[in-house]
């Protein structure tokens, strides 16, 4: 897909989906490039809160995709923030919108940080409405790929709410977010992270080489998906459980869910959902670098390879000490150091190659997945109830 010409990937439906997975480490170095130059901003910014006051809840959200930004970067964040004041969680604007009650506090002072693709998902918009509504020490930083979505516009002008628009080729036309999702999902760890801005740079530009070493490797990615199945599982730990998820929903959605799907942790799965293995079920693993956490990783790899069940399982992989003796899509040791919410990146790019050759495979078109036109780009449909 990604050496064919535009002209061929038309008759697919394919030509938008495949230029936007395709594109990403070219975004990794924009998105680098816009944090550099708001550093001083974004820093000043987070000052300003903390000298306010002694601890402030962070609540990452967005929907669908977006939301999985947060649950991807929440679990490395809360390791390299001081704890003490600030409180990390990762919370849905679907989840917060019908439960606002039990997220959102008058008296906590709050920093609600929105990830959007558009900006025009009617729940987003909503739920900082009611966060305006209900929290008397409220701040924002609103993270969009679009600067004419409606929560971009709600943020100019506002003092208590910082914008950060992404790179402009991020705003996916796409159905699926792709690029859209690893440039929001980077932004927020070179914001929060503690480490020197030369060690972001050598991480940005080592996962850059290697999601252009996914595209090079399209053929391997291929022969994995060649034989005939109708499951798709994806596993993780830490950050890798909510990359997890938004891998499997890049298939049940590339698919038009002609392909089922499933996500867990690496140890969660045992605990029920194994049971949704069958000999017609691919299983793909995120690998931790972490030493301690790859074991458990590695465990749960060796038990899926004895069972015998699976039609294939597969590792996804830094080179290291400990790897897995079977099938895996290894990249350089290079990037042994390179922490798990970063590798998020490159691996994404993996599973969104797997959703793409699926969607072509299954007679979908990527670019266009719902055929029924019950799902799309942009929610619609939804009532917003008024919160008193």
């Amino acid at each position: 897909m990604f050496t064919l010409s535009h002209e061929k990937l038309m008759p697919l439906g394919a030509a938008i989906t495949t230029a936007e997975i395709k594109q990403q480490p070219e975004l990794w170095g924009e998105t680098f490039a816009l944090y550099t130059a708001k550093i001083h901003e974004i820093n000043e910014f987070l000052q300003n809160i903390t000298e306010k006051h002694n601890r402030i809840r962070v609540i990452f959200t967005g929907a669908g995709t977006s939301a999985y930004v947060g649950d991807t970067v929440t679990p490395y964040l809360k390791g390299k923030v001081d704890e003490k004041q600030w409180d990390l969680m990762s919370v849905p604007t679907t989840t917060i919108l019908s439960n606002p009650y039990q997220f959102l506090k008058a008296d906590i002072p709050t920093l609600l940080i929105s990830f959007a693709r558009s900006g025009n998902s009617p729940e987003s918009v909503a739920t900082v409405v009611l966060a305006e509504q209900v929290v008397r020490n409220l701040y924002q930083i609103t993270i969009t790929c679009s600067e004419d979505g409606k929560l971009a516009k709600r943020a100019k002008g506002d003092q208590n709410n910082l914008l950060l628009l992404m790179p402009e080729k991020s705003n996916d036309q796409g159905f699926a977010m792709t690029g859209s999702y690893t440039s929001m999902a980077l932004t927020t760890l070179l914001i929060f992270d503690s480490l020197s801005i030369e060690e972001k740079l050598n991480i940005v530009e080592t996962v850059r080489r290697m999601g252009q070493s996914v595209i090079k490797r399209e053929a391997d990615i291929e022969k994995m998906i060649s034989s005939d199945f109708e499951r798709i599982i994806y596993l993780g730990s830490g950050s890798f459980e909510g990359l997890a998820r938004e891998a499997q929903l890049k298939v049940l959605e590339l698919t038009a869910g002609k392909i089922a799907t499933s996500f867990d942790s690496s140890l969660g799965f045992r605990h029920g959902p194994k049971s949704f293995v069958n000999e017609n079920a691919v299983v793909f693993l995120f690998v931790s670098n972490q030493p301690y956490t790859r074991q458990y990783d590695l465990d749960m790899l060796n038990e899926l390879r004895q069972d015998r069940i699976a039609s294939f399982i597969c590792a996804i992989e830094v080179d290291s000490d400990m790897n897995y003796a079977g099938d895996t899509f290894l990249f350089e040791s290079e990037a042994s150091t390179v922490p798990d919410a970063y590798l998020s990146l490159p691996y994404v790019m993996f599973a969104q190659t797997i959703a793409l050759l699926s969607s072509i495979k299954v007679g979908n078109t990527p670019d266009t997945p719902s055929p029924s036109g019950t799902v799309n780009r942009v929610v619609k449909g939804v009532t917003i109830h008024e919160y008193k």
